[in-house]
């Protein structure tokens, strides 16, 4: 393990691969959650937790079951079970002690279950660290370390967003633009302006 790998990977996770605005995975709770900050902020913590556990335990079922047995092919499905395991988790939690956030949430709270950037993140990690179905040195730490800066990368995205829409609300727009048409449109600036982290070198 090296100190540059891991700024290498929180560099990348976090600016040059954002997960929303790079690889252009989970748009659906970006859009339509970042109308306020609390409830983004909400989104993005859940969704922090759910990539950072989810990476360390598709890791370990990786490593330990699915590589060892010949059955690398079963990563895909054996990654949602564990994902939907753990949305489970979030959504019991906030339901027995916010309930009035989850009530926000609505349907999109479960949509993480099916959210591109969980599972993008977890298949990232086991073709990053591993080869020849084997970890590299260092795996395990920097998957966790890569679905930590992935939720970072994730709330970034989510607080810039709601910022800005909740600065709209404020303005006058067009009514063709109300609502998510202009989210897109910011979302496609926002991606445009991260497009410039692509020439950073270290």
């Amino acid at each position: 393990m090296s100190v540059s790998m891991f700024l290498t990977i929180f560099i990348s996770s976090v600016f040059i691969n954002n997960v929303i605005l790079s690889r252009f995975l989970g748009l659906c709770s970006f859009i339509a959650i970042s109308k306020q900050t609390k409830p983004a902020f909400a989104m993005s913590m859940a969704v922090l937790f759910v990539i950072t556990m989810s990476s360390l335990i598709t890791w370990l079922v990786y490593t330990f079951l699915l590589a060892p047995l010949g059955m690398a092919y079963l990563r895909t499905i054996s990654f949602i079970l564990i994902i939907a395991a753990f949305v489970q988790l979030v959504e019991i939690v906030l339901r027995k002690t916010t309930p009035h956030l989850y009530k926000l949430f609505g349907i999109y709270l479960p949509l993480i279950t099916c959210n591109c950037a969980v599972l993008g993140v977890a298949v990232l990690n086991s073709e990053m660290f591993f080869k020849n179905n084997h970890p590299l040195a260092g795996s395990l730490a920097y998957s966790l370390f890569q679905g930590i800066c992935a939720g970072i990368g994730y709330t970034l995205a989510m607080l810039l967003m709601s910022a800005i829409r909740e600065r709209l609300d404020l303005s006058t727009v067009p009514k063709a633009l109300k609502d998510f048409p202009l989210g897109f449109i910011i979302a496609a600036i926002m991606s445009m302006a991260f497009m410039g982290f692509n020439g950073f070198r270290f």
